[in-house]
């Protein structure tokens, strides 16, 4: 076992982004062999949500472990994270991902943004700009025609592929936001995914599948009558990053079902019961 001082010296090095100080890490943490994969593990599972992010980095760099089994002890540690829970979801399927690339195009995504702000921005002024880097520049769109492909439901391909579906869109719209310090919110309406703001005297929801279109209150709520649905004012209210990482999960249930396989439905459910039965047991007084 790693001793107390090696512990805190290594998480004061996991955020460094040096390239010298990660390759020294890489080769510390291969040296320490088993040791080293339980210490990462031990933090992905921890409180400290930025450093859990860190350690998934070095996770998928050495190759070590059971990303499934990672995923799982992410559920269970109760501390959700949007960024982490999403790589971490789309390594359950690509072991080998680059997150460390996933994380640079995020990055460069809002430091464009950053160049076009003029400050000071209202809330709705920068989301007009992010709506022109993402799905003008970046060209980023919703995937109509291949709605229930699986891929669109993992954040990174939605970034090599440029689309995906309105979950998923507006995860990516969500961690562009955040690199810019603006208060989003993600919306699970029925049926349907936005982002809300809710820091002004009224709310307004942001349409990433519809290409960012802005909506009012009752907009939304005449989008969801417009399917059929009988709107409440309560599908405005933010959702919690447990609750869409889980209705990722029911969406990959289904939508892996359709692709004709079953093993990857069957290991999507077992995180859906994860999500529902951790909560359950957490809800208990």
């Amino acid at each position: 076992m790693l001793r107390a001082r090696d512990r805190a010296a290594l998480l004061t090095l996991l955020d460094d982004p040096a390239p010298g100080v990660r390759k020294s890490l890489l080769a510390h943490f291969t040296a320490l062999g088993d040791c080293g994969i339980q210490f990462l593990r031990e933090v992905v599972s921890g409180l400290n949500r930025e450093q859990a992010k860190h350690a998934t980095w070095y996770l998928a760099e050495l190759k070590f472990g059971d990303p499934a089994a990672e995923f799982r002890g992410f559920i269970r540690s109760l501390n959700y994270e949007l960024e982490t829970g999403a790589l971490m979801l789309s390594r359950t399927v690509a072991p080998q991902l680059d997150t460390g690339a996933c994380v640079s195009a995020l990055d460069k995504m809002a430091a464009r943004c950053r160049e076009l702000i003029s400050e000071p921005a209202t809330a709705r002024e920068k989301c007009r700009i992010i709506n022109r880097v993402l799905f003008h520049e970046w060209g980023f769109h919703g995937n109509v025609e291949q709605y229930t492909d699986p891929l669109n439901s993992f954040i990174d391909q939605v970034i090599v592929r440029r689309k995906g579906i309105p979950i998923s869109l507006s995860i990516l719209y969500l961690l562009v936001a955040h690199r810019l310090d603006l208060e989003l919110e993600p919306v699970g309406l029925p049926g349907h995914f936005v982002v809300g703001c809710y820091t002004g005297k009224e709310p307004f929801f942001v349409d990433p599948f519809d290409r960012g279109v802005f909506r009012d209150a009752e907009e939304v709520l005449d989008l969801l009558r417009s399917n059929n649905l009988t709107p409440n004012v309560t599908d405005l209210m933010p959702t919690p990053v447990r609750e869409v990482l889980c209705r990722c999960c029911r969406n990959l249930v289904n939508h892996y079902g359709t692709a004709g396989h079953p093993e990857r439905a069957r290991l999507f459910a077992g995180f859906v019961e994860e999500f529902e039965s951790t909560h359950a047991r957490e809800s208990q007084p």
